[in-house]
């Protein structure tokens, strides 16, 4: 992949998600990024790793997630074309709080945070998006507590349906069942219920 192209997928990806990149901060963004391609099922990092590096997912499926007492895993969130991904530095953290994995095989544009944020600092606009990006995560977190507080299952299900509609069939229901809270039995009573009317 020359720089060329990986600066017009960008902007495609830019695009989609409603966000304007002049091409000069495309191409700074460009030469301090690694481009790595990962297969399914890799883990990205692991509790307690130094949080130094930060992603955004150029094509493919990320998922973050906690480990219980018990040892299950619980879903916090997905990253995927566009999105960013193992961002616990970037939201001022040291060590990564949560497993990250590839769902499917992921290309992924890598950066060293302090980097990163020097870019963005040096740019009007990149902080522009930036604080975008910031009030985008903050409303997620906002609906997600609000969600486990004042909706059921099934409304979870509908909204995650509704605004992930390209996660639906890409990855597996036990890891979107622990995104809703619910068990893998639940989720699939949710869907034969709707199914069926």
């Amino acid at each position: 992949m020359n720089k060329e192209s990986i600066i017009m997928q960008l902007k495609m990806l830019a695009d989609q998600n409603g966000i304007c990149f002049d091409e000069e901060i495309l191409s700074k963004a460009v030469e301090l990024a690694q481009f790595k391609v990962f297969p399914k099922g890799t883990t990205l990092k692991s509790i307690g790793d130094k949080a130094q590096q930060t992603a955004f997912v150029l094509d493919g499926i990320v998922r973050c997630y906690y480990i219980d007492g018990d040892g299950n895993d619980i879903t916090r969130g997905f990253g995927f074309g566009g999105g960013m991904c193992i961002d616990e530095g970037m939201m001022g953290l040291s060590d990564h709080i949560c497993m990250w994995e590839t769902v499917d095989g992921s290309t992924l544009m890598l950066f060293d945070v302090r980097e990163l944020k020097s870019l963005i600092m040096s740019s009007d606009s990149l902080k522009t998006i930036w604080i975008g990006l910031l009030e985008k995560a903050l409303h997620y977190k906002i609906y997600r507590e609000s969600s486990f507080l004042t909706e059921n299952a099934t409304e979870r299900y509908l909204y995650f349906r509704k605004h992930h509609p390209q996660l639906c069939d890409r990855v597996p229901q036990k890891h979107i069942a622990t995104y809703l809270g619910i068990t893998p039995e639940s989720l699939s009573r949710i869907r034969r219920t709707m199914r069926e009317e």
